[in-house]
């Protein structure tokens, strides 16, 4: 039988886990200035919820990120099911890729990508690359 001290020492582990997991595998989040924190974790429903603040606010590959993150988490980390993570500039968006959240215009770009001697033609918009 499981103590109370054994399901904090089991949370905390996976915490460290999942911090590890986002350095790691996003180094590029600190690298750009910004930052990855776990705002929420339910160890029994095996849900996270991974806030990413800083220079991510905002920043046009963001959902990019998100959704690699939420990807490849429940792979690496078998106790995971299920990843929530937003920037806090479109709060309750969940990092979903369709829409605009905050109509401000802004568009992604992607490395290697130039829309400065475009037409302006960016009605399709950009593919993911994974």
């Amino acid at each position: 039988m499981s103590t109370d001290t054994d399901a904090a020492d089991a949370e905390n582990e996976l915490r460290e886990r999942i911090t590890n997991f986002l350095r790691r595998n996003f180094p590029q989040i600190q690298m750009h200035g910004g930052s990855a924190a776990i705002a929420h974790l339910d160890r029994e429903k095996g849900e996270v919820t991974v806030q990413l603040g800083g220079a991510c606010s905002g920043c046009g590959i963001s959902p990019m990120t998100i959704q690699a993150i939420k990807s490849r988490m429940v792979k690496e980390i078998p106790e995971i099911e299920t990843v929530h993570a937003d920037t806090g500039a479109d709060a309750g968006a969940d990092g979903d890729l369709g829409g605009t959240s905050s109509g401000d215009g802004m568009s992604p770009s992607f490395p290697g990508e130039t829309t400065d001697d475009d037409d302006g033609g960016d009605d399709e918009g950009p593919q993911a690359p994974f």
